[in-house]
């Protein structure tokens, strides 16, 4: 049985942790519902993601099972956290240890960054956040891989990339030809219209 606990937080980047959650919880229904997916805050009330979607977390960060997985998404709410989040970025330092697998999104990278779990780490985050992240320093930021495995911290660009990274995660845990069934039952086979100019 494997735990995932996806962190959430006002601001955070819906699809950055809606598309691992489809994946994760795909992948357990697969395996006959052997896993478990939960959507943890600091706080029990709703949270208000970045694009106005509100989500109320199973549990908060202090009363929680033990993780497998820790996933962190990006999204505009990174800023504040990096900058006084100090409950959050404690709380991500601690389960990062006990957790087999830490994940990041987008900037979320920064927020990994930020709390320890990235520092001295070679990763991967938004486009439009690499040069920032870069100039933290003691960080490697990788700008042309859709997702980056450092040990057992995986990170991911933003937005989609965090569902290539999440079936990358549930193959090296379950195996290849799973991540391939969960990739087919949820139909993930990207072929996006106007990448040309030809009609």
């Amino acid at each position: 049985m494997t735990t995932y606990g996806l962190l959430v937080f006002d601001g955070a980047e819906e699809l950055d942790f809606a598309g691992p959650w489809e994946v994760f919880t795909a992948s357990s229904m697969l395996r006959g519902d052997a896993d478990t997916a939960l959507l943890l805050a600091e706080a029990p009330g709703p949270v208000r993601c970045a694009k106005g979607l509100r989500v109320l977390p199973d549990r908060t960060l202090d009363d929680h099972p033990p993780l497998d997985v820790v996933l962190v998404p990006g999204g505009r709410g990174t800023r504040p956290l990096i900058a006084s989040g100090d409950a959050v970025k404690a709380w991500l330092a601690k389960a990062s240890a006990a957790a087999s697998w830490t994940t990041g999104v987008c900037t979320g990278a920064g927020l990994l960054h930020a709390a320890g779990p990235a520092r001295g780490r070679r990763v991967a985050t938004h486009w439009s956040y690499e040069d920032e992240l870069d100039a933290r320093g003691d960080v490697t930021v990788v700008r042309d891989a859709r997702y980056v495995v450092d040990g057992d911290l995986v990170t991911s660009q933003g937005v989609s990339a965090g569902i290539d990274m999440a079936l990358w995660l549930v193959g090296r845990l379950h195996g290849r030809d799973h991540s391939r069934a969960v990739r087919r039952y949820i139909q993930y086979e990207p072929a996006p219209p106007y990448t040309s100019d030809e009609f």
